[in-house]
C-alpha cells in the first residue's frame, strides 16, 4: 500500500470515529445480543469481572481459564500428563504475565495431572537472566515465555523444540494479524513460537488538554514530534485540569529497563530514520554499520536532552523507567502523552488505579517533518511517520528439554498452546494483561462494546494498533542474535549522556555506535549482515 493512501485512510478513520460515536446503533439491542450469546465462551469472559467492575482477580483469571478449556480436552486426556513436572519461565510485570498465567492454567493443571514450577522475572532482570542461560548452556526452563527478537538467540543455536502440528491447529494459528505470521515465530523454516502478544508503540494522550480552554491552548494533540516538545516546554507551570497538580507534557522514561527501555528513543528515532524507501534504520544491511549516529538518531536524543534543559519533565524523571511513566505516571493522571505498548489502552477502563480511563484518546506515534535518507547522510524535508512494531509480540516456546521425551513434549506444547487460544486471547487483548490486540478476530468491535467498552475507545484504541501494524513505513523490529545486548549497551550510553557526562547529543550517538560494532566483531559480522537482511525481508 502507498503511503498517500494509507494516510487518507487514516483521516476518513478520525473524522468518522466521532460520527460514529454519536450516531452508530449495533441492529439488535444490547440486552438482546448479550442474552443470545450466554453459551458463548467470548462471550462469558469478557464478563470477567467486566469493565469498569475494578481490575482482576486471580479468581477471575481461573474462570476464564476454565472456561477455555474445550480445546485442550479435545487433545490430551484427563490425567494424561500426571507425574510430570514443567518449568517455565517468565516475566511478573506489574503483577502480570506469570501471575495471569498461573490463573489460567490452574485448571490445566487440575485436568491434566501435571504440574509447573515458576521462574519469575522482572523486565529489567528477563535479558541478563536468559543472556546468562545462552551463554553458558545452562537452559534450565522447559517452556519460556519469549519475545521474537532472542529467537536469533535461541533458535539460531537450537535450543528450542519444534511446534507439533496439532498445536497450531488448536491455536488457529492462521488468525494472526499479517505482520506477526512466518517468519516470525519461524527458525529456518521450521515453527517454534505460540504467540500471544501483538506488540507495537502507539500514542496514548490526554484528551481532556486540548480543544477550546485547554491548558495547551491546541485544538488537537501535536502530530509531530517538534511540535510535541513544544508543547511540553509551555505547559510548564500550568495546572493539570484532572488532578490539580503541576502539568507535565510528554514522558519520556529517562531510565533503562533491561534493554525495553531503548525501544521508547526508538519511538522518535524511527520517524527520523525510517526513510519509506528503505527498510532498514538501525544498521546499514551491507555492512552492519550502525545508523545510531546518524542525523536522525542525533535528533531523537537531542529532542530528549532539550526537554531535560528545559526541566518540563516530572520531577527525577531521570529514574523513571517505562514501568513508572506508563502505571506510576500516565495512567494515575501525570502528563498530557507517552507511547507505549497496549497495556496503556486495555487498563486505562480496567484498572483500579488508572484515572485518566473517560479522557485518553490514542494514534500511531507522532510522526516528524524531515526523514533522514541514510545513503546520503542528508535530511529530506518532508512529512515522516513510521510506527515502532517494538518487539514483535511475547510468544511461548518449548525448550529441548523436552524433545527426547514425548510425555513430557506433548504436556509442554499443550500448556503453551491452552495460554496461546484464540477466544483466552481475547480476553487478555481486553482486559490488563501485559498483552495487546494481536489477531484478526481481536478486532470485532462489537465484542468489546459487549464487555462494557464504548464504540469510540474501542475505534480509537484498537485503530490505532491495527494502524500502526499495517502502516506500510512501520519500523520493523530484527530477529538478531544479540539483540538486547545492542539494546542494553544503548541504554547505558544514553543513561550518560542524559545525566551530562557526554556534552552533545553526538557523543551519546558515537559511544553507543563504538559499543554495537563491537558486539557485532563478537558475534561474527559476516553472520549478522545475513540474519538482519532476512529479518527485513531483503
Amino acid at each position: 500500500m502507498k503511503v498517500e493512501i494509507y494516510n487518507a485512510m487514516i483521516s476518513r478513520r478520525r473524522l468518522l470515529q466521532g460520527a460514529t460515536a454519536l450516531g452508530a446503533t449495533m441492529a439488535m439491542p444490547m440486552t438482546a445480543r448479550v442474552a443470545l450469546a450466554q453459551n458463548d465462551v467470548r462471550a462469558q469472559i469478557l464478563q470477567i469481572p467486566g469493565v469498569g467492575a475494578g481490575a482482576p482477580t486471580d479468581a477471575d483469571w481461573q474462570k476464564v481459564g476454565e472456561l477455555c478449556l474445550a480445546p485442550t480436552k479435545a487433545n490430551v486426556a484427563e490425567g494424561e500428563f500426571a507425574g510430570v513436572e514443567l518449568t517455565f519461565m517468565g516475566l511478573n510485570n506489574q503483577n502480570l504475565h506469570n501471575l495471569l498465567f498461573r490463573g489460567f492454567l490452574k485448571s490445566w493443571e487440575a485436568y491434566t495431572g501435571a504440574k509447573i514450577n515458576w521462574i519469575d522475572l522482572a523486565q529489567a532482570d528477563y535479558n541478563p537472566r536468559l543472556q546468562q542461560a545462552i551463554a553458558t548452556g545452562t537452559v534450565d526452563f522447559d517452556i519460556i515465555e519469549m519475545g521474537a527478537p532472542f529467537e536469533g538467540d535461541t533458535a539460531g543455536r537450537g535450543l528450542l523444540d519444534e511446534m507439533p502440528d496439532w498445536v497450531k491447529t488448536q491455536i488457529e494459528a492462521d488468525d494472526l494479524v499479517a505482520y506477526l505470521q512466518p517468519p516470525v515465530g519461524t527458525w529456518n523454516g521450521k515453527s517454534y513460537r505460540i504467540t500471544i502478544d501483538g506488540d507495537c508503540h502507539t500514542l496514548a494522550y490526554r484528551k481532556d488538554y486540548f480543544g477550546d480552554g485547554s491548558i495547551t491552548g491546541l485544538a488537537d494533540m501535536p502530530r509531530h514530534w517538534d511540535e510535541v516538545n513544544a508543547m511540553s516546554v509551555a505547559l510548564k507551570g500550568k495546572t493539570d485540569p484532572l488532578t490539580g497538580l503541576p502539568a507535565h507534557g510528554f514522558l519520556d522514561p529517562l531510565k533503562g529497563w533491561g534493554g525495553f527501555g531503548f525501544y521508547f528513543l526508538e519511538d522518535r528515532a524511527s520517524a527520523y530514520a525510517k526513510h519509506p524507501d528503505d527498510p532498514a534504520w538501525l544498521f546499514d544491511p551491507e555492512t552492519m554499520k550502525p545508523r545510531v549516529n546518524n542525523p536522525a538518531w542525533v535528533q531523537a536524543i537531542q529532542d530528549v536532552m532539550d526537554l531535560i534543559k528545559a526541566d518540563a519533565y516530572p520531577a527525577d524523571q531521570i529514574n523513571a523507567d517505562p514501568g513508572t511513566t506508563a502505571f506510576s505516571q500516565f495512567l494515575a493522571g501525570t502528563g498530557a502523552a507517552l507511547t507505549w505498548w497496549g497495556d496503556v489502552g486495555s487498563s486505562a477502563r480496567t484498572s483500579d488505579t488508572s484515572v485518566v480511563g473517560d479522557v485518553v484518546g490514542f494514534d500511531i506515534n507522532p510522526g516528524a517533518k524531515k526523514v533522514c535518507n541514510s545513503k546520503t547522510g542528508t535530511w529530506e524535508e518532508k512529512e515522516n511517520f513510521a510506527p515502532n512494531l517494538a518487539y514483535l509480540g511475547w510468544g511461548i516456546y518449548v525448550t529441548n528439554r523436552v524433545s527426547n521425551d514425548e510425555k513430557k513434549r506433548k504436556a509442554a506444547w499443550s500448556a503453551a498452546a491452552h495460554l496461546g487460544g484464540k477466544d483466552i486471547s481475547l480476553w487478555t487483548a481486553a482486559y490488563p494483561s501485559g498483552f495487546q490486540p494481536y489477531r484478526n478476530s481481536h478486532f470485532n468491535f462489537e465484542e468489546w462494546e459487549a464487555a462494557g467498552y464504548d464504540r469510540a475507545f474501542v475505534e480509537d484504541y484498537l485503530g490505532s494498533n491495527r494502524d500502526s501494524y499495517n502502516h506500510p513505513n512501520a519500523a520493523i523490529e530484527p530477529r538478531i542474535p544479540g539483540i538486547f545486548q545492542y539494546y542494553s549497551v544503548a541504554e547505558d550510553e544514553l543513561a550518560k549522556g542524559f545525566a551530562g557526562q557526554y556534552a552533545t547529543a553526538q557523543e551519546t550517538a558515537d559511544a553507543i555506535a563504538v559499543a554495537w560494532e563491537k558486539i557485532t566483531d563478537q558475534i561474527g559480522r559476516d553472520s549478522q549482515i545475513a540474519l538482519y537482511k532476512a529479518s527485513l525481508g531483503m
